[in-house]
């Protein structure tokens, strides 16, 4: 078994010769773990002994000081918004972020992880039944890191200071 205990650095994964490079795909959840054991794509079992805090993205690279490993977004189910109408799009992120849903959000569409509740509410609202698709879907999801996380930091609501939150999480 490996260990990978550490991520490099854009800079030196751009330089790194990652033709023998094995590959680790992992949806979401298992990518803000920064210590479980997995298996890469090949069979070989490994550790990961990562920086408490540390979220891996498609395309990031991880070794053992000796084998490079490249991460790889695992598709998962997850609820696809597509929407033309940037206004739209803009509110129905709203919704969600509002009930602190992490998102995906990329030109003309945003991403989240499957939740029929939520896909109902973003179709109840004005608008969308006429200029938004909903669609469950198995695809990569890759959320918005935060304002508050720095250089692929930790993933959940945790930063220097305190807040209420006085509107209501019903769904």
């Amino acid at each position: 078994m490996i260990e990978l205990i550490k991520k490099l650095t854009a800079h030196d994964a751009s330089h790194a010769d990652l033709s023998a490079a094995k590959t680790l795909s992992l949806p979401i959840d298992a990518r803000i773990k920064s210590r479980q054991r997995v298996t890469l794509e090949d069979g070989t079992e490994a550790g990961l002994f990562l920086e408490r805090g540390t979220l891996l993205r498609g395309g990031d690279v991880i070794t053992d000081g000796q084998t490079l490993v490249v991460v790889k977004a695992a598709d998962e189910t997850v609820s696809t918004v597509r929407c033309q109408d940037p206004l739209l799009l803009a509110k129905i992120a709203y919704h969600l972020g509002n009930r602190h849903v992490p998102l995906q959000i990329e030109p003309g569409w945003l991403r989240f992880q499957h939740d029929h509740v939520l896909e109902d509410m973003v179709r109840q609202l004005p608008g969308a039944a006429e200029a938004a698709e909903v669609v469950c879907e198995q695809a990569p999801f890759e959320p918005e890191s935060g304002a508050y996380q720095q250089g692929g930091g930790h993933h959940g609501h945790s930063h220097g200071h305190s807040h209420e939150h006085t509107h209501s999480h019903s769904h």
